[in-house]
This record gives C-alpha cells, sequence and structure tokens, in this order.
C-alpha cells in the first residue's frame, strides 16, 4: 500500500520540540560533566521547559494519530511504527541503566508514548469525548498526591510495577519520568485538535512553509532517530573534548 503523504506543519512542530530538547540537553550534559552549575529537579527555569518541551512532543503525537485515523492507517501499519518506538524505549532503559545504574529510565517518555499511543487510537473515534477524557486523565494526575491523603491504603501505588499509571504520592528516582496520567490529556487533546482541524481547517493541517519549516519539518520526519542519537552524539563529543584539554 501506498505511504500517504506526510503533513509539513506537524513535521515542523515536532522538529521545533526535537530542537529545543536537545538545547535542553546540551546544557543538561554540560551540567552533569561539572561545567556549570544548575538544578534541573527544582529550578522552574529548567522544570518548566521540560513540562513544555514533552508536552509539545505529545500533542504532535496527538496530531499525528488524527491524521493516521483519518487516512485510514491500518493496524498492521501502525504496529510496526509502535514496535519502534517500544523497541527505543527498551534501549533508552538499557543506556541509562548502563549510564545511571541508581536512577536508570524505567519509563519515560518513549515508554509513556509507546502505551499512550494505544490508548489513542483505540478511542480515537470517540471524537468529543476526548476532551473532558483528557481532563479527567489531567485531574487525576495532579490529584494524586490529595488521592493518597484521603486514602492511605493506595500506597501500593507507589510501587515500581505501578507507576506507569502515575497515580504516584513521592515522584520516584529516576532520570526521565513521563507516566500515562496526566501526560495522556495532551496526547488526547492533540489528536481532538487534529480531528477538528481536519474537519473545519484542513489548509491549516495541510500548510506548507520554505526555508526554515523544511528544514524543521526534514527533523521532524526523523524525529525517533534524532531522540536516540543525540544524548550519545553530544555527551561524546563533550567527553572526547574535555580528554583533549586534559
Amino acid at each position: 500500500m501506498k505511504s500517504s503523504p506526510r503533513l509539513q506543519a506537524i513535521d515542523a512542530l515536532r522538529g521545533l520540540a526535537l530542537w529545543w530538547m536537545t538545547a535542553y540537553h546540551f546544557a543538561y550534559d554540560l551540567n552533569h560533566l561539572g561545567w556549570i552549575r544548575q538544578n534541573f529537579l527544582q529550578d522552574p527555569f529548567w522544570t518548566v521547559q521540560r513540562t513544555l518541551i514533552v508536552s509539545l512532543f505529545l500533542l504532535c503525537a496527538g496530531l499525528g494519530q488524527s491524521v493516521a485515523v483519518a487516512q485510514g492507517q491500518t493496524w498492521r501499519r501502525f504496529g510496526r511504527r509502535w514496535v519502534q518506538v517500544a523497541g527505543c524505549a527498551c534501549l533508552v532503559s538499557l543506556g541509562s541503566w548502563w549510564m545511571f545504574p541508581n536512577s536508570f529510565i524505567y519509563f519515560g517518555v518513549l515508554h509513556g508514548l509507546a502505551v499512550m499511543l494505544i490508548v489513542a487510537r483505540l478511542i480515537a473515534g470517540r471524537g468529543a469525548w476526548l476532551w473532558p477524557l483528557g481532563a479527567l486523565a489531567l485531574a487525576a494526575g495532579w490529584g494524586a498526591e490529595a488521592l493518597h491523603q484521603t486514602w492511605p491504603a493506595l500506597a501500593w501505588l507507589d510501587a515500581k510495577p505501578f507507576n506507569v499509571l502515575g497515580l504516584i504520592a513521592h515522584k520516584p528516582v529516576t532520570e526521565d519520568y513521563v507516566p500515562v496520567l496526566p501526560w495522556l490529556a495532551v496526547m488526547l487533546w492533540g489528536l481532538a485538535v487534529g480531528q477538528w482541524l481536519l474537519r473545519r481547517q484542513p489548509r491549516l493541517m495541510a500548510w506548507q512553509g520554505g526555508g526554515l519549516t523544511q528544514v524543521l519539518a526534514w527533523c521532524g520526519r526523523h524525529s525517533l532517530s534524532w531522540y536516540m542519537l543525540h544524548q550519545p552524539v553530544m555527551l561524546g563529543a563533550l567527553m572526547a573534548w574535555r580528554a583533549c584539554q586534559t
């Protein structure tokens, strides 16, 4: 079956997220190597950026699913892409375990994306229900701490096997953590926005730009490869540079 055309607008938006993420991780690597001193866990300058970057990626994933469903993407083709995402998530876990054995990534962006893609695909046809379902996911994630205070018996949700849900009272010790709740809300709203635009403003979804937009779109079309390679390349280059200076 011939591949359906990609929409440059979504790819460019994803490409923007990639460059933003790369700049963020470059600063993170400089901090890891001791060349700058920043608190990436508590300083709002960094924590807010992380939230916005992850949100932009999940929004693009939701938009992409709206287009895939509208173009009649089969479950078989969806499954091939999903296996790539899930496989890369496993590689992230292995790589982070090697570098950070006490705080390795066991449920980060790609892990969360793999789970949320299936959820979004299953409920893509719910239309207007996507908005309240997203609000419910957001409320559940944000209200998890209060939920634990009200019902202490739910302490079992803090155990690592259940961290996928996000209904935790204490954030686990890990280099990256993107649970289903509340992050599913962003993907569902991206899916809802995409479906609305395809029905009401298809020209916006089919928008074509030039110059920088084309560069960003090219990056966005190779987002998974970029995501997997950018940190090893940057960190390796910085470590090599430091070795040359000693």
